[in-house]
């Protein structure tokens, strides 16, 4: 309980601790300089995410770095464990990556002002005019060289198996053409949805092969959920 609590309290000292930093990337987008703005993004959310996942004491061990295409934008496409995934794939895959997220992530100060600058897509659930409108703008996104995580079970599993892959969560990397890269993340949910406590885990993450999309047949994209789905379930540890 006490590692918890004090976690928390870590946690958001350190997020305000960013909003200097944030304050001169908002600067630099302001001013155009976009790659100055993008490796200061980068240097500052991956040192956050570390420092989160910090927080409970794990390992984290990643297999594949090389699989991650370095010359292009990709959809890494991810099972969904728990609320540690997203610092973990931020903290330990080198490459750049933005997240398509809940609307109601913009009432948050200080973390809300960083995914826009990552150039994440906040997603109304409730709205479909919305959601049209921010998947186009995740296109975009994708389309101006920067990758996005795309969780296709649109949940968390939280130790339960893998559930279904939305067809849906693909439209984004079929509509761009860019490579899928399938991660499977073993064992994050142990590091908080176990016991509602932080705790410390081993948490295993496995990189896989990139999949090209571009010039699949109408047969090859329906299969490609359930195809993505069973690569990600081979690296589950038993």
């Amino acid at each position: 309980m006490l590692r918890t609590i004090l976690g928390f309290t870590k946690f958001w000292f350190c997020l305000f601790g960013k909003i200097l930093p944030l304050a001169v990337a908002k600067r630099l987008d302001r001013e155009g300089k976009i790659a100055e703005r993008d490796a200061l993004v980068k240097k500052n959310v991956t040192s956050w995410a570390r420092f989160v996942v910090g927080l409970s004491g794990s390992t984290i061990e990643v297999i594949g770095e090389e699989n991650v295409p370095s010359d292009t934008a990709v959809v890494f496409i991810a099972n969904h464990q728990g609320d540690f995934d997203i610092p973990i794939l931020l903290g330990y895959i080198e490459k750049s990556k933005a997240f398509i997220s809940k609307i109601e992530i913009l009432r948050i100060p200080v973390l809300s002002g960083w995914m826009k600058l990552m150039q994440c897509t906040f997603l109304d659930r409730k709205n479909m005019r919305q959601s049209v409108r921010a998947m186009a703008e995740a296109v975009l996104t994708v389309q101006r060289g920067y990758s996005l995580v795309v969780f296709p079970e649109g949940t968390r599993s939280r130790g339960r198996p893998v559930g279904e892959f939305k067809a849906g969560s693909f439209k984004l990397a079929l509509k761009t053409g860019v490579p899928i890269v399938p991660v499977t993340i073993d064992g994050s949910w142990h590091l908080f949805e176990e016991t509602k406590l932080f705790k410390s885990a081993n948490v295993r993450v496995t990189i896989h092969p990139a999949i090209a999309t571009a010039g699949l047949s109408r047969e090859e994209a329906t299969a490609l959920p359930g195809r993505v789905r069973d690569i990600i379930i081979s690296a589950m540890r038993k």
